[in-house]
């Protein structure tokens, strides 16, 4: 019998937001990034999620080889300190080239572009120490689907994820698919779309995906039915947890806030998955509520974790053989019943 999962943990720096509403005023100050990485120990993680100018701030303004030099410095700093990167992404959604997508861009000087800072991406990441490249295809798609051929886009997101494979030949490329925001109708808005681009690349073994939960329910799908289907295919790189309170923007909500029974089948369908055994992270992507005040806020990373925890709790003393006997009598009216009660009631109604 296996030995029970022992769980690592991410998130991003970005997940210890500046408190900036969009719609009102500063509601916390800022709290500098270069200090961030000081609280993950403490609050139970050991991995980092990055963008590529996470790891070296002030990118736009460094030459390849200084921004490799910086990179290989954070890595040092990184192992010092008992953390470690999880994944690079290059952050293709502010500069101005970006605006109709890099990637996909009906401009091939824009294309030019991204592909030169994914190749920057790349080296920084391994410079880092990680040999994961997640591809948020933020801006990859359009307002009207006139402006632009998605048959061409398609073929234009292929080839990139080929002369990824080519340019590293260690590297691995993962997608994480979301349906739109900040795009209306984004190309690759789920995970068989991700998994087809995988399938169709020149070396699928070093093509995953990640399946954050929000962006599931944002395409009006299950999050643990998404990453059910990478796990049959072996192709969760990593998971990004939080919750979504239905199809609105994206929200990042503490894990299991919105829909605990969603994010019990989403630990559930991880254990069974086997994931984590091969050291696969447990990534967090949550934010401060926009009215919480402080200097850090950090409770909604502890409140997320800790949910997970829980729940790692309540799927090992479901009673499978119990589930298993409702499934042969097709009594789902009685498994929903027990599911329900040893959610709520735990070990005092089983």
């Amino acid at each position: 019998m296996n030995k029970p999962t022992v769980y690592r943990f991410s998130f991003g720096p970005w997940n210890i937001s500046e408190g900036a509403d969009p719609f009102g005023p500063e509601v916390r100050p800022v709290f500098p990034h270069e200090k961030k990485f000081a609280l993950y120990r403490s609050l139970g993680f050991d991995g980092i999620q990055f963008h590529d100018d996470d790891v070296v701030p002030d990118l736009a303004n460094l030459s390849p080889q200084q921004a490799v030099e910086r990179a290989q410095k954070a890595g040092q700093m990184l192992k010092s300190q008992g953390l470690v990167p999880e994944f690079v992404a290059p952050r293709l959604w502010f500069a101005d080239w970006t605006v109709d997508g890099g990637y996909t861009s009906n401009s091939e000087s824009d294309r030019r572009k991204a592909w030169a800072r994914t190749q920057l991406a790349v080296d920084i990441a391994r410079a880092v120490g990680t040999k994961a490249l997640v591809l948020w295809l933020a801006r990859e798609g359009s307002y009207i689907r006139e402006a632009k051929s998605a048959q061409t886009a398609y073929g234009r997101l292929l080839e990139l994820v080929n002369k990824i494979l080519e340019y590293d030949k260690e590297i691995e490329v993962w997608i994480e698919p979301k349906p739109n925001e900040p795009t209306d109708l984004a190309y690759v808005p789920t995970a068989g779309h991700a998994l087809t681009l995988a399938y169709a690349s020149r070396d699928p073994r070093r093509v995953k995906a990640v399946i954050e939960s929000a962006h599931a329910i944002l395409a009006n799908l299950d999050p643990s039915d998404e990453m059910a289907f990478c796990l049959a295919h072996d192709k969760l790189g990593s998971v990004h947890l939080n919750d979504q309170n239905g199809l609105k923007y994206d929200q990042d909500k503490n894990f299991g806030a919105a829909n605990l029974r969603a994010a019990f089948n989403q630990v559930l369908v991880l254990e069974q998955g086997g994931y984590g055994r091969r050291g696969e992270f447990v990534g967090l992507d949550v934010k401060a509520m926009r009215t919480q005040p402080g200097v850090a806020v950090i409770d909604h990373l502890k409140t997320s974790r800790q949910m997970f925890m829980h729940l790692v709790e309540r799927v090992r003393s479901y009673d499978l053989a119990r589930v298993e006997n409702y499934r042969k009598q097709r009594d789902y009216e009685g498994l929903e019943l027990y599911t329900l009660e040893h959610l709520l009631l735990g070990s005092r109604k089983n």
